[in-house]
């Protein structure tokens, strides 16, 4: 197989934070050459931000079913062989699923899908294809994030007791104040952002970074959601306990009204030994704290970090190394799975994450809506 794997981007155009993000990330390990794309609904914008950002205009197609059907009369040797979906979440099901019904493999943004059912199919279709499907959990790519996860594995904190995971952000102040406002943005509409805004968007990656690191399943959740105005469907803050064990147990706290507050993902992790604590946005920092020591600081690119730390951690230490980086990690672990080369399972998130994901999002919403009762999740 050449070096360059012929990359499709679905979405992402224009003035995309998330599409930037994506094609820069592909480019970081020089593994993706993007070779096709729908990156706007409307045909003339997608050839207009093709040539604004330089790629051929012979494989820029008007929607994506035509790119499904032009690439597979393509030989085999020439077609796209993974795309990434980067469109609003209720795209993720019917693009993921033709994709992998037609042997692509599948970088998706997260959500998966809008519904567990959906999450489920999706897990069955790519099962039945055998071809490589990651989820951009972005953070699970931060080196000390890895390196928090290889250390817990190891034993570093002994048995876990107790989980704090929060996500704060206040963007959507400017937004849910404004009934006009909150009633035309898509990631308050239900039809196209799913059943859950706030959980749905970002506690679900609190909730999969409690997952990763820890090695635990979450096992039941109870759950209270803020909506603020009445003529609001969406959450827009939560708190959710969650259960891991008879006596493992947490909380999960997101919110997009914490005034003030930027993209605030951070995670403690209490052990019989010890304690982890991490900032996404201090990345390059883990503390472990213990009863019995000074706190310890743990910091990239050093020897005595991990391997799986150290396969993440592309500059000496001291030069801080950031989200694209984090994201990059993600589509180099999603290459050596399609190229068929060795890696770590903790490289990039799987499908299962997915339908995990679909799975405590449902379940968070069930809880409040049964007037905050436990729910549990599926096994």
């Amino acid at each position: 197989m050449p070096k360059k794997i012929r990359l499709g981007i679905l979405g992402g155009g224009g003035d995309s934070l998330i599409g930037v993000l994506h094609r820069v990330a592909s480019h970081i390990n020089d593994n993706y050459q993007i070779t096709g794309a729908v990156f706007n609904p409307n045909y003339e914008d997608n050839v207009a931000f093709a040539k604004e950002i330089d790629i051929p205009l012979d494989r820029v197609y008007k929607d994506f079913d035509t790119l499904v059907e032009e690439e597979m009369k393509l030989p085999e040797d020439e077609r796209i062989q993974v795309c990434s979906v980067l469109t609003p979440n209720f795209l993720h099901f019917p693009m993921a699923k033709k994709l992998l019904d037609n042997g692509f493999h599948v970088i998706c943004e997260k959500p998966m899908t809008t519904t567990l059912e959906e999450a489920k199919i999706l897990l069955e279709a790519q099962q039945k294809s055998g071809t490589v499907f990651a989820l951009t959990h972005t953070y699970t790519g931060y080196p000390m994030v890895r390196q928090m996860r290889e250390m817990i594995k190891a034993g570093a904190l002994g048995r876990i007791h107790k989980v704090d995971a929060r996500y704060y952000q206040g963007w959507i102040n400017a937004i849910i104040h404004d009934k006009e406002k909150r009633n035309s943005v898509w990631r308050l509409d239900p039809k196209k952002a799913g059943i859950s805004s706030c959980m749905g968007d970002i506690g679900v990656h609190a909730f999969n970074m409690v997952e990763y690191t820890t090695g635990l399943k979450v096992k039941s959740v109870l759950c209270d959601f803020n909506y603020l105005y009445d003529d609001n469907q969406m959450d827009v803050d939560g708190t959710v306990l969650i259960r891991m064990g008879d006596h493992v147990k947490g909380v999960i706290r997101g919110s997009q009204v914490a005034t003030g507050e930027e993209n605030g993902l951070a995670i403690r992790i209490y052990g019989e030994k010890g304690a982890f604590v991490w900032e996404q946005e201090n990345p390059n920092f883990l503390y472990k704290m213990s009863d019995t020591e000074p706190v310890q600081v743990y910091k990239p690119g050093h020897a005595y970090n991990t391997e799986l730390s150290l396969d993440g951690t592309k500059l000496p230490p001291g030069h801080p190394e950031g989200i694209f980086d984090s994201m990059a990690n993600i589509y180099l672990g999603a290459a050596r799975a399609i190229r068929g080369e060795k890696y770590n399972d903790g490289e990039f998130p799987t499908i299962i994450d997915g339908v995990r994901g679909m799975d405590f999002i449902l379940s968070t919403v069930e809880s409040n809506k049964n007037g905050s009762t436990w729910v549990n999740l599926e096994d």
